[in-house]
């Protein structure tokens, strides 16, 4: 696991960590606890901070063609990793839920923040599911450029620049080894941390040794790139931020900081 910590400003600090705090009780961790108490808050251009945040169960539809994110991510690519490598870690997800007697009414990260508690089949469909569908969610045929508003002050407050952002996020995506994600998250303290997790798991997990609550994540399983990119995953991860969906972003970043 590689990481960089950064902090925020410490008037956004105090505020969060207040909020924080004053969720002691309802998550397995502060993480949890923060997640849980932004999923409460307002709602952001009529969306509830609950609808722009969580996760449910199922798989659900693909919010553009496969086509559209040519040539960054081909088609094929697309349709094989939504329709056969997503779609199978949905129905094991709602398979080992039945199975584990998981309320499928809840949101599916209330799962993955006690995840200590559930089985290894739950671990990695679980987080296959939860990851994917953030995935679909932050890109887009109209993706590219750089954020704005908050995030983006907070970006340049972080790292000094979107390029020196970059550069980490791509050092961390490059530097996992085998399968796995890079992430940029909000940890407890309210850092914009950078780091990596294997296989399927992801930030939101009691049991990851690299916690927080993603803003982004990229997939760098072999199976994400390999038809149009072969064995050059930094080609593919250069390629991402031409589809990065920042207003996205932007949303779940606002909606975190607001809760």
């Amino acid at each position: 696991m590689k990481k960089t910590n950064y902090r925020v400003s410490r008037r956004t600090f105090l505020s969060q960590s207040g909020k924080a705090t004053l969720a002691l009780g309802i998550g397995s961790s502060l993480v949890g606890s923060a997640f849980l108490t932004a999923c409460a808050g307002g709602s952001e251009g009529g969306e509830s901070a609950k609808s722009i945040l969580s996760t449910g169960f199922e798989q659900m539809p693909l919010g553009y063609d496969y086509t559209a994110l040519e040539p960054h991510i081909d088609a094929m690519t697309m349709e094989i990793h939504y329709t056969k490598h997503a779609a199978a870690y949905a129905k094991n997800t709602v398979e080992a839920a039945g199975e584990e007697g998981v309320d499928m009414s809840k949101p599916l990260e209330e799962v993955l923040m006690n995840m200590s508690k559930y089985s290894t089949k739950m671990r990695n469909n679980g987080g296959g599911h939860y990851n994917h569908e953030l995935f679909w969610k932050i890109m887009s045929p109209n993706g590219g450029g750089q954020p704005g508003g908050d995030l983006a002050e907070a970006i340049n407050g972080a790292f000094g620049s979107f390029e020196e952002f970059q550069t980490k996020f791509e050092d961390a995506a490059k530097g996992r080894f085998g399968s796995g994600w890079a992430w940029l998250v909000l940890d407890k303290n309210n850092l914009l941390q950078i780091g990596s997790t294997p296989n399927q798991d992801n930030p939101l997990m009691d049991i990851s040794d690299f916690q927080g609550i993603p803003l982004v994540g990229i997939d760098v399983w072999e199976h994400a790139y390999y038809l149009n990119y072969q064995n050059r995953r930094p080609d593919y991860i250069s390629a991402f931020w031409n589809i990065i969906d920042w207003s996205e972003v932007e949303k779940r970043y606002n909606t975190l900081m607001q809760g």
